[in-house]
């Protein structure tokens, strides 16, 4: 199985046979370094630089408890500040960032990368679409709990300005992140440019916060460094050390965000904003909340850990830090839900999701879009968890596991760009992955410990996502195949019927997801009305493995005499489709194509479910529904409504 084979989901064209499109150029970031590098701050970086107001707190006043002593906290600085430079630094932004597919990044980026490069190697293929696949999977149940326990977290934060506020916690919560769902609709261009000039406020108060706190307890940032105590937390408590790795691993979530967003940065800018800003405040807060606690008394760090990121603050600057802090949230959320919208995207494109509604939100700024029903169905799950789990602390016992499965599959795919793509050698590539894999299992094990607890709802959400896109990938495939089963040479059908048939002036555009045969609705448009249009063309819709096709790589014809058109229309995996827009372009297919003159022909399939060997007569009816529930093709298409006839056919899978 690989993407190519699972039929284009996208829509009645399909996008199988595709062929090594390597030489299709993509695009790049446009603007300055700086301009980029501080956009990056704005969007890339709000999931792992919100980590502070919760990350530290849950290690050691979680569900887990650790005292706030010596041993604990240069043993967790330690853990935290080692995280980032093997999780982030060196996997992400100095190794995994560079496997870029023609400038796009993320798991299903990545996936049609490799799916291409190994397209001879077919041993790598149906692995590969798996780990792939479940990695998207796990995302979505990210992308629901990251909004919640983000702005939870802020909004508890008004307990340490006044415990009084603590009832209005959730329904404030609640009413922010329904505003914030709300106005996905009008787009993010005019908010966006507020991100920027925002984050950057918020990471250097998270800097300046951390250095006042420096200053009072000086040899925090030695111990920090110094991997020998974390070392020394291990040996001292074993288990405790390996359960507080689950709380541990909420400072870099967000790492794999660096290289889901390279599309819209790039990788330098994103590179430079990490390693000479972000990472520093991050780190700098963090020490600055450990050497907080080492320079209170026992009993007044117990008080202070259960929300030592606000207390970072006096009790003057508390609630404007309050308020920077939801500010900051907000925007990690709108970054998380922008990003469902482009992995939902991305997935349609490649043929794991059915047809959606696709509104673009921008005129410029073509990845600005809008899925109504990814966001309200997103909305909902986050509104649920708010109001069920009550509390950020309960929530981030949810938080972490699909993070860990995801960068666990990064891992591992990753081991087939070293050595497939890459060509590394083994003693290049064998000590990086031992290494990955050592910290990546240490993580996911640490929180698989969590699943009692809450984990047990992202792990539920990825296997439903897992279940539906695989699903909708095998049954297009299946339904394609029974279609070319009876499917008639083209040669055979214009000797015969076209030779007797009347013909009428105009253009007919017949969408077909295979490049040879008869298309079902032209046999079915012949029987039935018993004429054939002047000009016949047999339009076929492929999705390549790439983010962008050219312009001049766009179309391909071929004439088959008689007035028939075979016609190709290539797109990337990142592009809009518009039909009518392409054919208007068209050359060497006779005249013009005007769309007054023009009907398109679409073939609408009704499924019957079969004991036919392919798929279980449940997923077949799953299959079935999502199939009756996608998108019309008219509108994916962008075709014009009052040119556009459906031919009905059933097919059994």
């Amino acid at each position: 199985m690989n993407i190519t084979a699972t039929g284009a989901a996208v829509s009645t064209p399909a996008n199988e046979g595709v062929t090594d499109t390597s030489h299709v150029g993509g695009h790049a970031p446009q603007g300055s370094l700086a301009k980029l590098a501080v956009g990056a701050v704005g969007i890339v970086f709000g999931d792992i630089g919100t980590s502070p107001i919760y990350a530290f707190r849950e290690t050691f006043a979680g569900h887990h408890q650790l005292a706030p002593d010596a041993l604990h906290i240069y043993g967790v600085l330690s853990l935290i500040f080692w995280s980032m430079m093997i999780i982030v630094t060196l996997k992400y932004v100095t190794i995994i960032m560079r496997a870029d597919n023609k400038g796009e990044g993320g798991s299903l980026a990545l996936l049609a990368l490799i799916n291409r490069s190994t397209s001879d190697k077919r041993r790598w293929t149906a692995g590969i679409v798996m780990l792939g696949v479940f990695a998207t999977a796990l995302f979505y149940g990210d992308s629901m709990i990251t909004p919640a326990v983000s702005v939870l977290s802020a909004v508890e934060g008004l307990t340490t300005v006044n415990p009084a506020f603590e009832p209005f916690v959730v329904p404030l919560a609640v009413g922010i992140l329904v505003g914030l769902f709300a106005i996905q609709s009008r787009g993010t261009a005019k908010v966006g440019t507020l991100f920027g000039p925002i984050m950057l406020t918020y990471f250097a108060v998270l800097a300046g916060l951390g250095v006042l706190h420096i200053f009072k307890h000086p040899p925090v940032l030695w111990h920090m460094l110094n991997p020998g105590n974390a070392l020394a937390f291990y040996i001292a408590e074993p288990l405790p050390a390996f359960i507080a790795m689950g709380s541990v691993v909420l400072a870099v979530t967000g790492a794999e965000a660096l290289y889901a967003d390279m599309g819209h940065f790039g990788r330098r800018p994103i590179r430079v904003s990490w390693l000479y800003f972000v990472l520093p405040a991050l780190l700098l807060n963090y020490l600055g909340q450990g050497a907080m606690l080492l320079s209170q008394s026992p009993a007044q760090a117990l008080e202070t850990v259960k929300n030592p990121f606000f207390f970072l603050a006096n009790e003057t600057f508390r609630l404007p830090l309050v308020l920077l802090a939801t500010c900051a949230t907000i925007i990690a959320s709108q970054a998380v839900i922008s990003g469902a919208f482009s992995v939902t995207q991305q997935a349609i494109q490649l043929g794991f999701i059915p047809r959606l509604r696709i509104t673009h939100t921008s005129e410029t700024a073509a990845g600005q879009i809008y899925i109504p029903l990814i966001n309200w169905a997103l909305m909902i799950m986050v509104i649920l968890l708010v109001v069920t789990f009550q509390s950020s602390s309960n929530l981030a016992a949810a938080y972490g596991i699909a993070v860990t499965g995801a960068m666990f599959i990064d891992t591992l795919l990753l081991a087939v760009v070293f050595f497939s793509l890459w060509k590394w050698p083994k003693w290049k590539a064998v000590p990086l992955l031992a290494l990955f894999l050592f910290v990546d299992i240490l993580y996911f094990g640490s929180n698989l410990m969590k699943v009692p607890d809450g984990g047990w709802f992202p792990l539920l959400v990825g296997a439903i996502a897992f279940t539906m896109l695989t699903t909708w990938a095998r049954g297009r495939k299946l339904m394609l195949d029974r279609m070319s089963e009876a499917s008639l040479p083209m040669e055979v059908f214009i000797k015969s019927a076209a030779a007797s048939a009347t013909r009428v002036p105009g253009t007919a555009v017949f969408m077909t997801t295979s490049l040879r045969g008869v298309p079902h609705a032209l046999l079915h448009n012949l029987k039935h009305n018993k004429v054939l249009h002047e000009r016949v063309m047999l339009l076929t819709v492929r999705i390549e493995d790439v983010p962008h096709v050219p312009a001049e790589k766009r179309l391909h014809t071929e004439d088959y005499g008689a007035g028939f058109f075979r016609v190709l229309l290539r797109y990337g995996f990142m592009e809009e489709i518009n039909v009518p827009a392409e054919l208007s372009r068209l050359e060497n297919c006779g005249p013009t194509c005007k769309m007054m003159d023009t009907s398109f022909f679409l073939a609408r399939q009704t499924l019957i479910a079969s004991s036919r060997p392919g798929m279980a007569i449940w997923r077949e009816r799953l299959f079935s529904w999502m199939l009756r529930n996608a998108e019309s093709a008219m509108e994916f298409f962008k075709l014009p409504t009052n040119r556009v006839v459906e031919l009905g056919s059933q097919v059994e899978i």
